[in-house]
């Protein structure tokens, strides 16, 4: 039987993940719920047997199974904890929380409840950086010990709340540098982190603890000696629309994903040795909504608790790491 899903926040990315899903046919669409008028009527045009709602309360008074959750960051950790805590499954947008403590409190909350607990975590679903993974695990670069990962977006968020703090949690790390940490950490099976340092930059001069971040370079290092390098930014001067890459550097060769041409969504992936290359895929990839299919999938198959959601807590750690904020 489909499992029967809600979505909560059906903006750009919202509507655009419940597209992906409807066309999957792997689930039934019934409820949509957004404060704007607007928003739920384009949504209804995808799902027009859906229930609109204007917040989660109504949402789940409706009978679903799973909550697709599109919000700003501040309200993901809260609402997720009330989704799970009625017994619903929950697929969340990044980042799950501004912060480790906050994550640590939605990944206890779908344990308790034994419900599928799910981050859009969408590159790791690219078909670049699955074949680089594979590589990776399979040892065909011998022994990894460096990693380099960059996320420039020439752009940079248009909402307000993703400039003050209180509301994002932070600036761009958490915005597209949460991405770089965890493409490392899952092609590296998510060793310890043992140490990490960071710069993070606002207008051009080290950001103040109540700013956001619209530059930052981080260095981590990890067990097994193996060093990991990321710069993100806000509206830096690239020279096209964004700059995404990802590089492994192994004993016996290389394998990098790096976009096309400034694009946010096309991206080769290739192989090195010494001066040569091998380009290994080529766009097009429609790669955007796989995550959240790949969660709907498990979610028809086995609803309970999944183990791994604890790497979310792994990861926000190491976001908070890179904030220097509390003990992580």
């Amino acid at each position: 039987m489909r499992p029967r899903l809600g979505f909560l926040g059906v903006g750009w990315i919202g509507k655009h993940r419940m597209e992906a899903i409807a066309k999957s046919g792997l689930a039934e669409i019934v409820a949509i719920a957004d404060p704007s008028r607007e928003r739920r009527e384009a949504a209804l045009e995808v799902a027009p047997h859906a229930t609109p709602c204007e917040h989660l309360g109504q949402l789940l008074e409706q009978r679903v199974d799973g909550v697709v959750i599109a919000t700003p960051s501040a309200l993901h950790a809260e609402q997720a904890i009330d989704a799970l805590g009625r017994g619903r499954a929950v697929f969340c947008q990044k980042p799950l929380a501004r912060t480790g403590d906050e994550a640590r409190k939605v990944v206890e909350a779908a344990a308790i409840a034994d419900r599928l607990l799910a981050v859009d975590l969408s590159y790791r679903h690219t078909a670049a950086m699955r074949r680089i993974r594979e590589i990776v695990r399979g040892g065909g670069i011998g022994r990894p010990f460096a990693i380099d990962l960059t996320f420039h977006n020439a752009y940079g968020p248009d909402a307000a709340w993703f400039y003050d703090k209180q509301q994002a949690g932070g600036g761009c790390v958490i915005d597209l540098g949460v991405h770089l940490v965890d493409l490392a950490l899952w092609l590296l099976d998510y060793p310890q982190v043992e140490g990490v340092n960071s710069r993070l930059y606002c207008k051009g001069a080290p950001a103040e603890p109540h700013q956001c971040e619209d530059f930052a370079v981080v260095q981590m290092r990890t067990s097994g000696d193996i060093a990991v390098r990321l710069a993100c930014s806000w509206r830096v001067s690239a020279g096209r629309d964004a700059v995404i890459e990802a590089s492994v550097f192994g004993t016996e060769g290389g394998v990098a994903m790096k976009n096309v041409d400034g694009s946010f969504y096309d991206f080769i992936a290739e192989r090195y040795h010494g001066t040569e290359r091998e380009r290994l895929v080529d766009p097009p990839d429609e790669w955007g909504g796989r995550a959240a299919v790949a969660w709907a999938k498990q979610l028809a198959s086995r609803p309970a608790f999944d183990p791994e959601a604890v790497q979310l807590v792994d990861l926000a750690n190491v976001l908070d790491s890179i904030y220097a904020r509390g003990d992580a």
